[in-house]
């Protein structure tokens, strides 16, 4: 008697690919990207603590010296930029490091070639980036100068000069210190757009950032004054002070980010256009 034997058609592993790879899943994809990373978690408790820790030193040393103080630097303390000075002067390095390694770990460990294999629409990835980047930063450098705020003026209670967000430009120091931060970081991400290189882009951040402004200041003073309205790091001073009158060579507060905001902008533009005709 002959054996029957019934063939079963084959069932693919895989349900048939339909629709188009869009703008909403590559953002989930960046989003569990950058919060996969170990270093991501602790870059930003990194800055956290920086931020609060040396606002915080700032402050409690200030009130314990208060009384040995002389009146004129009691008259001319800022209290407000005492609190965020962590996160201005710190905190902006952490963020450059988070900023730069967004792109460039990529290309270091190859894995941009598989990103750009899932989703060929390199403009859709480079945007997606740029998003996912700047709405982490937003987030957490608010968090760290709000708290690193209220941490401040509480150890400043002593010394009767404390600052509320009522104040005059209390709020815009506050605010302006995390939009500030953050800017840092994404310009650290234009230029690792561009250089591809993590610590290529890191110096190259710092010395735009701390090492030009410093040898500015060995320029003639009429020089100087003219030169450090342009300077990408007068933003975030203009923006951290309320104590005393603006300097006259500097631009308004909010005019002086625009100025910063402006460079960045157009470095992202440059990145994304290389990003995009570049082999990976």
């Amino acid at each position: 008697m002959a054996a029957m034997t019934q063939t079963e058609p084959a069932l693919s592993a895989l349900p048939p690919a339909t629709g188009r790879a869009g703008f909403g899943g590559t953002l989930r994809s960046e989003l569990t990207k950058i919060r996969s990373v170990r270093s991501t978690y602790w870059t930003l408790l990194v800055l956290l603590a920086v931020s609060v820790g040396i606002g915080a030193a700032i402050t409690g040393g200030t009130a314990a010296n208060w009384s040995h103080m002389a009146p004129q630097d009691r008259a001319t303390f800022d209290p407000t930029q005492a609190s965020v000075a962590g996160l201005f002067y710190l905190g902006q390095l952490v963020i450059v490091v988070l900023g730069a390694m967004t792109l460039t770990a990529e290309y270091s460990t190859g894995m941009i070639r598989t990103s750009l294999t899932a989703m060929p629409r390199r403009l859709v990835i480079y945007v997606s980036k740029i998003l996912i980047f700047a709405v982490v930063a937003l987030v957490v450098t608010f968090v760290a100068a709000f708290i690193s705020f209220f941490v401040g003026q509480s150890l400043l209670a002593s010394t009767h000069d404390t600052a509320t967000l009522s104040q005059p430009n209390v709020l815009r120091a506050v605010v302006g210190s995390a939009l500030y931060v953050t800017m840092c970081g994404l310009l650290a991400f234009a230029i690792g757009a561009i250089l591809r290189h993590t610590a290529g882009t890191i110096t190259t951040v710092i010395g735009l950032l701390f090492v030009i402004p410093i040898l500015a200041h060995l320029l003639p003073q009429s020089w100087y004054q003219d030169l450090e309205r342009w300077l990408p790091d007068a933003a975030g001073r203009s923006l951290s002070v309320t104590v005393g009158p603006q300097p006259p060579h500097l631009f308004s507060p909010w005019t002086q980010f625009t100025v910063f905001a402006v460079y960045t902008v157009v470095l992202l533009v440059i990145g994304g256009v290389l990003f995009r005709n570049r082999d990976a």
